[in-house]
């Protein structure tokens, strides 16, 4: 086997599995795994609610990846800022891209843009501890619409429900404490265009709602329609049966008189956000199935107070610096992982995995499963791979430190996670994160 040296942009789940994998099937591969944050684990660890430990249980064997001695970490280096194209492939035989989706996807409806509507994207980054987003949250509306029907729609309307003093057991951050303790919702509710077997609901997220003793949730029995389709798609899978049997023992639950309430909305389709200067309401159209899973308007519409509007409705992947682009889809053009040209001929050496190759769509099965076809595309070519100019794995952090980058190592980001243990330590919780870039950096690199 011949020695090989390959980049991973992205230090997510897609990007860890992809060096897992590429290292196990090619023993005499080394994988730098490059990201622009001085921490790792991507959406996992900025993409979670802080009141999920048992789905952040994958950094564990996230960790075990790359602390392996043929996987580096280099984080605090962004792609397109402190490296270009050029500059990797000098450096490698190969690049992997797994920078994945982190913007929001756009809703075209009227007053969409109005003061007090925002991204979901946007609020799971503020709560989640990401350094990139603002250190407060404006959490002044009493009455909230959150727009969609999948877990980030769930995982918002519960951040929001949820006293801030039940998220103390967590790993928090302070300022992201500060700032729900003064959250003043006591109405969130949730709009889904179809009906419950339609919905994007895990079984366990939909259950997750109702664990908090000061949250009571409320499915509106209007809207809560089962035709022909969804009654197979119930009897065909266990979890839309599931989802839709907890919907159903909230449609028949007595009222708990709780101080905060989540509202579920099925049938109701978004046209219109109201108001004039700043979020006033929401207006929704009544929608019927039409027998094949989908859901057409009745003309009908329904007109809810709110203050604030969140929009769940997807993410989205940004544009790649030095490669194409497919704007309308979000992703990088490809076959099987490798990057295709405006020509629609493959770039040598180039490849991607994750949200920017599929969509962000599936679980971590799936992103397994990603990687491991842009593995096997990246080891068919590997005869026909140009071999890096220098084989020195020194060589990149020499060059980078001639661009006057900070990298943090596995070693830093060590220090970083036992930095913030210990002051998880300090209150008797597991950890505290941190969440300014440079306290970040004052840990990581001592």
């Amino acid at each position: 086997m011949r020695n090989l040296r390959v980049a991973v942009i992205g230090a997510g789940p897609a990007g860890i599995y992809a060096a897992d994998i590429l290292t196990k099937e090619h023993p005499e591969a080394s994988v730098d795994v490059i990201e622009r944050l001085p921490a790792p684990y991507g959406l996992v660890r900025y993409g979670v609610a802080p009141d999920h430990p048992r789905i952040k249980e994958i950094i564990k064997a996230l960790r075990r990846v790359l602390s392996r001695d043929n996987i580096r970490f280099l984080g605090n280096v962004e792609y397109g800022t402190d490296l270009k194209l050029d500059d990797l492939r000098r450096f490698y035989d190969a690049v992997i891209f797994s920078t994945g989706a982190m913007a929001d996807r756009e809703l075209d409806i009227p007053g969409i843009d109005l003061p007090g509507s925002h991204g979901a994207s946007s609020f799971v980054s503020w709560y989640a501890g990401h350094p990139d987003a603002p250190e407060s949250w404006p959490l002044q509306a009493k009455e909230v619409a959150v727009i969609g029907a999948g877990n980030v729609a769930l995982d918002v309307a519960r951040m929001l429900a949820k006293p801030a003093a039940e998220q103390l057991t967590t790993e928090i951050a302070d300022n992201v404490y500060r700032g729900l303790d003064l959250n003043q919702a006591t109405d969130i509710h949730v709009f889904a265009r179809r009906g419950p077997a339609q919905i994007k609901f895990s079984p366990m997220e939909l259950r997750e709602l109702s664990h908090s003793p000061s949250v009571e949730v409320i499915v509106h029995p209007e809207g809560f329609e089962i035709d022909e389709a969804s009654q197979a798609a119930i009897s065909s899978n266990k979890g839309t049966r599931l989802v839709v049997d907890t919907l159903l023992k909230h449609v028949e639950a007595e009222p708990t008189g709780a101080a905060h309430r989540i509202h579920i909305h099925l049938c109701h389709a978004p046209v219109e956000v109201l108001g004039d200067g700043a979020v006033e309401g929401l207006r929704t159209e009544i929608t019927e199935l039409v027998g094949d899973g989908t859901a057409r308007g009745t003309g009908r519409y329904v007109d809810t107070p709110v203050q604030a509007v969140y929009r769940a409705v997807g993410y989205l992947s940004s544009e790649v610096a030095d490669l194409p682009f497919d704007h309308a889809a979000g992703v990088v053009p490809h076959v099987a992982g490798r990057v295709l040209d405006l020509d629609g001929e493959a770039l040598p050496g180039t490849y991607v995995t994750g949200w920017v190759k599929r969509g962000p769509i599936g679980l971590i099965g799936h992103t397994k499963s990603d990687a491991a076809e842009t593995v096997a595309s990246l080891l068919a070519d590997l005869d026909a791979l140009r071999s890096a100019e220098s084989d020195d794995p020194a060589a990149i952090l020499e060059h980078l430190a001639d661009r006057g980058v900070d990298v943090v190592t596995w070693d830093g980001w060590e220090r970083l996670d036992a930095h913030e243990v210990a002051l998880g330590e300090a209150q008797g919780r597991e950890r505290i994160k941190v969440v300014p870039r440079e306290d970040m950096l004052r840990a990581a690199l001592g």
